[in-house]
């Protein structure tokens, strides 16, 4: 069965190859079925199981890709559609404002996403509804079209019974923790049905680092707490035999309803099936003939699976689960209690095997996970549990429903401290990289710690050696000899398309100028530069590659201040940083035109925007970049100018403010665009330049010609997206700058 599972991942996987791959692979697959006699069964198995799941795939994109709605999508057609809902709404931040996101199933295999507004908020899963709007194409090759609605939805028909029933349970999950802290209120939700949609964002990037993500994403572990649950009322009422067997089933299908039948429920809900079989009689060969059996049955019926992040992960978490965790027990029971060694060898046993695929997702290698998901698994089990009781028991009594959220609640707060706690430590996640070099590495470590593992860890001295190495590299953080270099004032971090700029105030105190588009970039930067302290962060305008990665900048960072431009447009940014701040306890301040402030060994002074300048824009940012708020800045003896995105009319006005400018280091303005005052910018005579800019983007930046230009006059000039990190620094006098590429 594992073999089998392994080819339908094939055939998912082939769907998306050209016809001579997928060709390629099902005769090497036949010529194994002749010449490996003794399983020929098997492996003729392998290609009957990997044709059927490529066939269903292709005959599924087919039907979407030729179907009446795709096809009045290409032409972008109005068109009046019904369908069911099939997924919560989900709110979004759109380029005009927020929008809502709502799939419906429209026909048969025609799935379309629905971009609508506010109205559309109040849609049910299970409702039918029609509705009329512009077609557009998917990139998103399960879905037929997306459509931009005229008007608010109709509703044609109730949801069902199972569905309202479910939603009530979710709404009384949610309203018996209606009272606690914002983190709590939105992770006891989480962790009972995968209602993640209040989660702040700082504390899911904390999740990210710290490896609990799984927790909130309806994964099979929240599928085995559950049913897991019903099974041991169930045994406590007498029920025994297959009776029993029924209640899981009518368990696993409960669930289901409450997390919503999406792909990814369908996933974990067949893992945790796995696991359960896999606790039972027959231990881990039944439960890896599960696995193969829930991989095939997945792909079958749904073979896009294969190709998702998700599925993998699920599925390598499982087998490690199986495969590893009870040799990795057994060799920690030689010398710890056996209920320890099997709270370090499961967890530690599926971070190790989802390893390399986090590392290519990411670029990431987290070393807290294993220890976090150690401490937070004594309370996880109630969390989910005591979440469950308090909605079932809020329909009947809510008051009583809330006393036991209250207790859910306290259980998660323990969650909460130590996702921040871990995210804060200085080895809470090792940057690796996603080159082919830096893959095949990771891959072989996790293979040699694999092998290794039991041999290491069944002896005393070295199991606790391992275990001590792990948690000193965690808490002190891995050596990184030469980084920060001696001496450094400045750092461009490479964040892709976008600006996070660090000003050096002092031993591990930085000023911090923008915060790029991802969190995680923008914190795997200022945790490479060992900064801890923020005595102030300025984001020079509302547009997301400059504020979208705020959280990074505030989690496990003592931040001072946040000043912000004038200007307070597009309403999705500022609503954002503003939210943010919030959670810090903290209030954005428009930087004032003319200031000049010591920070640390950091003096600034704000050139723009001038105070005549508009305080709101029209909603839609395309103002934002001249409004950016532009530092003079000096740190040890070199002179920094800082230009956000301002344009060619606000770089022409700082030439006129400010005639005779010269600076050491220049913060090329909007990424290298092709719209500067070229004159202005040599007339600065900066001996260095620096690009914030992302590979491949889709801006054209930066230009040729202006990066032409400034090489002309004798401008040296670094960009992120060829040189990484840039960061500059004084040695002996002179200005030098290192790059991590």
């Amino acid at each position: 069965m594992p073999l089998l599972g392994l080819a339908a991942w094939a055939g998912s996987l082939l769907a998306g190859a050209p016809w001579a791959v997928a060709a390629t692979v099902l005769a090497s697959l036949v010529v194994v079925a002749i010449a490996w006699r003794r399983a020929a069964w098997t492996a003729i198995g392998m290609v009957v199981v990997c044709s059927a799941v490529l066939g269903v795939a292709l005959a599924r994109a087919q039907a979407v890709r030729d179907g009446p709605v795709a096809e009045a999508a290409r032409a972008r057609a109005v068109a009046t559609l019904t369908g069911t809902v099939a997924g919560d709404p989900r709110v979004v931040e759109g380029r005009f404002g927020p929008q809502v996101l709502v799939r419906v199933a429209v026909g048969r295999h025609q799935p379309v996403l629905v971009f609508g507004d506010a109205d559309w908020r109040r849609v049910a899963v299970g409702e039918r509804v029609r509705l009329t709007g512009r077609l557009g194409t998917s990139d998103d090759g399960d879905v037929a079209a997306l459509v931009t609605p005229r008007g608010p939805p109709e509703v044609l028909g109730r949801a069902g019974v199972g569905w309202r029933a479910t939603e009530a349970l979710r709404a009384s999950i949610r309203d018996s923790v209606a009272q606690r802290p914002e983190a709590q209120r939105a992770l006891v939700p989480a962790l009972v049905d995968g209602d993640d949609a209040g989660m702040p964002e700082e504390l899911t990037e904390d999740f990210r680092t710290t490896g609990l993500t799984h927790l909130t994403a309806v994964s099979g572990t929240n599928l085995t707490l559950v049913v897991g649950f019903l099974l041991v009322v169930a045994r406590w009422s007498g029920v025994r035999g297959r009776w029993l067997g029924l209640v899981g089933v009518a368990g696993i299908v409960g669930f289901v309803l409450l997390a919503r039948t999406e792909p990814s429920v369908l996933r974990a809900a067949a893992m945790g099936a796995v696991a359960l079989v896999g606790l039972g009689r027959g231990g881990w060969h039944r439960g890896v003939r599960g696995l193969g059996v829930a991989v095939v049955g997945l792909l079958l019926l749904d073979p896009p699976l294969g190709m998702t992040a998700g599925f993998a992960l699920s599925v390598l978490a499982t087998a490690g689960i199986l495969l590893v965790a009870p040799a990795w027990r057994d060799a920690l029971a030689r010398w710890l209690p056996r209920w320890l060694a099997e709270a370090v060898a499961v967890p530690a046993a599926a971070q190790l095997a989802c390893t390399p695929l986090v590392a290519a997702l990411s670029g990431q290698v987290s070393l807290v996970a294993v220890l976090a998901n150690l401490l937070v698994a004594p309370v996880v089990g109630p969390a989910t549990v005591l979440g469950l009781l308090g909605g079932l028991v809020g329909l009947l009594v809510p008051p009583l429903g809330r006393l036991v959220g209250t207790s859910a609640a306290w259980c998660v707060a323990w969650i909460v401290e130590v996702a921040e706690r871990g995210a804060g430590l200085p080895g809470a996640a090792l940057d690796w990289g996603t080159s082919a070099w830096s893959l095949t590495l990771v891959v072989a470590v996790t293979a040699v710690v694999l092998w290794a593992g039991p041999w290491v860890l069944r002896r005393r001295t070295t199991g606790a050696a391992a275990c001590v190495l792990l948690l000193a590299v965690t808490v002190l953080g891995p050596p990184t000899p030469g980084w920060p270099p001696d001496g450094w004032v400045f750092a461009a971090c490479d964040v892709g398309q976008g600006d996070a700029l660090a000003l050096r105030a002092g031993p591990g105190a930085a000023v911090v100028v923008d915060s790029g588009p991802d969190p995680r970039l923008v914190d795997a930067c200022l945790r490479r530069l060992g900064v801890g302290q923020v005595p102030l962060l300025v984001l020079t305008h509302f547009h997301a590659d400059h504020v979208d990665g705020i959280a990074g900048v505030l989690s496990h960072r003592d931040v001072h201040e946040v000043e912000v431009t004038r200007l307070a447009d597009p309403p999705g940014g500022v609503a954002e940083v503003a939210g943010a701040a919030r959670s810090a306890g903290l209030t954005p301040e428009p930087a004032t035109y003319g200031r000049t402030l010591t920070v640390g060994d950091v003096t600034l002074q704000v050139l723009w925007p001038t105070p005549d300048s508009p305080t709101t824009g029209p909603g839609d940012g395309s103002t934002a970049n001249e409004a950016s708020v532009v530092l003079l800045a000096e740190v040890g003896g070199v002179r920094l100018l800082l230009t956000g995105d301002v344009e060619p009319e606000g770089q022409q006005a700082l030439a006129r403010l400010l005639p005779g400018l010269r600076v050491d280091v220049l913060k090329v303005p909007h990424h290298g665009s092709r719209y500067q005052d070229l004159d202005w910018l040599d007339s600065l005579h900066a001996r260095l330049a620096v690009v914030s800019v992302g590979a491949d983007n889709d801006y054209g930046h930066p230009a040729a010609g202006t990066l032409d230009d400034l090489t002309a006059h004798g401008t040296t000039v670094l960009r992120t997206d060829r040189d990484g990190d840039v960061v500059v620094a004084v040695r002996d006098g002179r200005l030098v700058a290192v790059t991590t590429d």
